[in-house]
């Protein structure tokens, strides 16, 4: 039997496991990273329920790392809403990590996350989600092209779409549309996941813009499929739009889960974000 707690970030759902100390050995902190155990745990029928297991481990630089394991039990580099779960965790639970700020090691590096708290609560987390980037390599797509990715024509379920390609530590397509209420997310977000631009598969955004300071945001987010919120295809969301020329440095982004506050002031800068997190419940897995 595994403790967890499942926590979310604007509906984006996780199990969360500590797997620091004595429980980093165990055969249970193993199994509960095994590909078919995260899916059986991730079953919203049979299991817990949920996006994703995040897999709190010892820290190599930082006051922790997280493993961020999708829904189908691929591994992504990084999640958003995910940090800030583990984050609030970390500083609710561990007396030694009660401070303003706290540093995680995920797949896109050492991130920085500045606790908002209240009476030793966490509420809200803002993240340093690193510096995005635009180029072929780092995203990365399959060679060919223009060495930066803007408004590519892609094919898919027989018609051609335009979609501009940014890497938050985890690649992401970002597509225009006029509504995010029609956008073909279910149909086109699984055409474009495992298409073969993209050699480790991408999440794909469908962004609608109501003004330079607020967007609509669909993501049908690679290993899990549409969430309630994506806090890397949000901050995507706003680095392309940034990139067109089309967005201010401050954006509130609106997801079906809630609102994410995105802050990037343009290239060469880190790019920041700001969301709210709660623990939903806590319990113990059969492994």
């Amino acid at each position: 039997m595994l403790p967890f707690t499942k926590v979310e970030g604007l509906g984006n759902d996780f199990v969360v496991v500590d797997l620091r100390g004595e429980r980093a050995s165990s055969k249970a902190a193993a199994a509960v990273q095994d590909p078919e155990t995260v899916r059986r745990v991730c079953d919203r029928h049979f299991g817990v329920g949920a996006d994703g297991v995040l897999a709190i481990l010892p820290g190599q630089q930082g006051d922790a790392r997280m493993r961020v394991l999708n829904a189908d039990g691929s591994e992504a580099e990084m999640c958003g809403n995910g940090i800030r779960c583990v984050a609030k965790l970390l500083y609710e639970t561990d007396p030694a990590l009660r401070k303003p700020v706290l540093t995680i090691d995920t797949g896109a590096g050492l991130l920085a996350c500045e606790m908002n708290a209240r009476d030793g609560r966490v509420e809200s987390v803002t993240v340093e989600m690193g510096r995005p980037r635009f180029t072929r390599d780092e995203i990365p797509l399959a060679p060919g092209g223009e060495a930066r990715v803007l408004r590519e024509p892609i094919e898919a379920d027989g018609r051609i779409f335009r979609f501009t390609a940014v890497s938050m530590g985890n690649p992401h397509a970002v597509i225009a549309v006029h509504s995010v209420d029609r956008a073909p997310v279910g149909v086109l977000g699984p055409k474009l996941e495992r298409h073969p631009s993209f050699p480790r598969g991408v999440n794909v955004g469908f962004m609608q813009r109501e003004s330079d300071r607020r967007i609509r945001l669909r993501v049908f987010e690679r290993g899990a499929g549409e969430t309630l919120a994506c806090g890397t295809g949000a901050a995507a969301a706003v680095a392309v739009g940034r990139l067109w020329g089309e967005l201010a440095d401050e954006v509130d982004v609106s997801l079906p889960g809630g609102v994410l506050k995105v802050i990037w002031h343009g290239p060469g800068s880190a790019l920041w974000q700001t969301g709210a997190v709660s623990a939903v419940y806590e319990g113990r897995i059969e492994l």
